[in-house]
């Protein structure tokens, strides 16, 4: 079992590094139906549920450390030659993707609750009401609805591993739907958000050792300036010191994009590196102790999911909603500001950008969602 940090980081580059390297070496099927980020995020899971690593302090602060650290960097380097063009086309099209989603959510938690009352007598209602404000927003606004509704601290347990436990589960989903676009795209009528732009990237020519050391550099040097200059600015319940460190990175890369600096080599391929070492450290954080404590709550949360998708899905065939802007707004309202830009670079760089808002907005409606899921339980749980 490892227990130091070294050792650690060594097993996370391999995982990250693997996967990407058979896919070019050999020509699988695998490949077509599991992209290597997805299965990166699977065989990191595996490991970690299966203890090779053991959780204690040092490998927990490597963990943290790393995610606030390799996510802004990725999402400055993501920004170089991000193409602004793209989202401006997209127009109200993504607000209205993202209030189905808020929607589909909403009917979702109401179905299952009505679905599963039997089993959810007295308070027994609280956890799912503090789950969907986390489930639009993100833990903030599930700690804010626990609060306002006076849920119990062993109440909450329950919110917490049903929301990581969904939270894996999706990720891997909408991480593994990425080839089904053309196909859903064809079925719902609906054209491609990653064709909105001229291009999505703009391509300055491939990358060599001295300006992979140097765009690693800038990139760690601007996540860390980011996060020093957060610390600074007023933070409140829906702007934490991370969402202002990811704000400041997205920010100054897309200024960067408006410089010659843009044309250096090599920013979209340490970028792409990056993507995937960021996916497997986040996989590490895999936990499920605890998992049979909560049967029930894992089945409502499970539900809620399946009616979602199930929903936007009807949605975006009657709407015309392309499947990238459905995974990244599902995404936004499930994972929050850091997850989604990660899984909008996977899908089309162009819509990093539009991953960031749309969680941002999550953040701001999910303590209010909550609330109102909350009122409409209470209600149906009475006698």
């Amino acid at each position: 079992m490892i227990q130091t940090v070294w050792p650690y980081l060594a097993v996370m580059l391999l995982c990250a590094g693997i996967f990407p390297a058979l896919e070019r070496r050999f020509d699988w099927r695998l490949f077509k139906v599991m992209p290597p980020i997805v299965l990166t995020y699977l065989l990191v899971t595996a490991l970690a549920v299966g203890g090779l690593w053991q959780v204690n302090e040092a490998i927990r602060d490597a963990q943290s450390s790393l995610i606030g650290r390799l996510v802004p960097a990725l999402l400055f380097l993501l920004m170089i030659n991000c193409d602004l063009r793209a989202i401006y086309r997209l127009g109200p099209r993504v607000l209205a993707v993202f209030f189905c989603t808020s929607l589909c959510l909403f009917i979702a938690f109401l179905v299952t609750f009505l679905l599963y009352r039997g089993w959810l007598a007295g308070d027994a209602w609280q956890p799912l009401a503090a789950l969907s404000g986390s489930w639009v927003g993100g833990s903030a606004n599930m700690i804010a609805v626990k609060q306002a509704i006076g849920m119990s601290d062993s109440l909450l347990a329950m919110s917490l591993l049903t929301d990581a436990l969904g939270y894996s589960i999706w990720v891997v989903v909408l991480f593994s739907v990425a080839p089904l676009a053309p196909a859903f795209n064809r079925w719902t009528r609906a054209r491609s958000s990653a064709d909105m732009g001229v291009e999505e990237l703009r391509s300055a020519g491939l990358a060599t050792p001295d300006s992979v050391l140097i765009w690693l550099g800038l990139a760690l040097l601007v996540g860390a300036g980011s996060a020093s200059l957060a610390m600074v600015l007023p933070v409140s319940s829906m702007f934490s010191a991370t969402t202002w460190t990811i704000l400041l990175a997205t920010g100054i890369g897309l200024i960067a994009a408006h410089t010659p600096l843009a044309r250096f080599a090599g920013a979209s391929s340490i970028s792409g590196a990056l993507l995937i070492s960021v996916v497997a450290v986040l996989a590490s954080q895999s936990n499920f102790e605890g998992i049979g404590e909560a049967p029930m709550y894992l089945l409502c949360g499970l539900t809620i999911l399946f009616i979602h998708a199930a929903l936007l899905i009807l949605a975006a065939r009657i709407f015309h909603f392309d499947l990238y802007l459905c995974g990244i707004a599902s995404l936004a309202h499930v994972g929050g500001v850091a997850a989604t830009p990660l899984l909008a670079a996977s899908y089309a760089r162009s819509l990093v950008p539009v991953g960031i808002l749309l969680a941002l907005l999550g953040y701001i409606l999910g303590t209010g969602f909550g609330l109102v899921v909350a009122s409409i339980l209470s209600k149906l749980a009475l006698p």
